[in-house]
């Protein structure tokens, strides 16, 4: 379950470093961004997100470049920081989230186990990394994934 104080805190913290929020999401589908838009006045600071399930809108979309997903595997960190890099300069924020993970039924042939996520926050700075295996059900793994987030967004910006 989402915890919507979290979502509000982490909001306000970006709002007090006038600082713009968006999104690339894939097995949260979306999830992260509609935490963020129950809050009222969350567009102040969240400007929007690009949900890139399939690996081919995340190579058109976001520019995630095909060899990067051939070479590491759509469900890794080297994918998740490309998402939120071009997530970043395409939806013009100043920080911007990722998400790529499998949240199951089974794991990906010679790729990652159930429950293994990547995430990334992109910002004119650098990135950070975020890894994560995750013992639980499929929308659990989800909701899982959108506090983390909220967490590393209030670690980082609350004051």
């Amino acid at each position: 379950m989402i915890d919507y104080d979290k979502a509000r805190k982490a909001l306000e913290a970006l709002k007090k470093r006038n600082l713009t929020l968006g999104a690339v999401e894939s097995l949260t589908g979306g999830l992260f961004s509609a935490s963020l838009c129950a809050i009222p006045g969350a567009s102040k600071v969240f400007y929007g997100s690009l949900v890139t399930y399939h690996e081919k809108e995340k190579c058109a979309l976001v520019g995630v470049p095909p060899k990067l997903i051939e070479r590491f595997g759509v469900v890794s960190q080297n994918v998740a920081n490309a998402m939120a890099r071009g997530g970043r300069e395409k939806l013009g924020v100043d920080v911007c989230v990722s998400f790529t993970g499998n949240a199951g039924p089974s794991a990906e042939p010679g790729g990652a186990p159930v429950g293994r996520v990547n995430m990334a926050i992109a910002t004119r700075y650098g990135h950070v990394e975020i890894q994560r295996d995750f013992g639980l059900s499929r929308n659990e793994i989800r909701e899982a994934c959108v506090e983390t987030m909220l967490d590393a967004l209030i670690a980082i910006y609350e004051p």
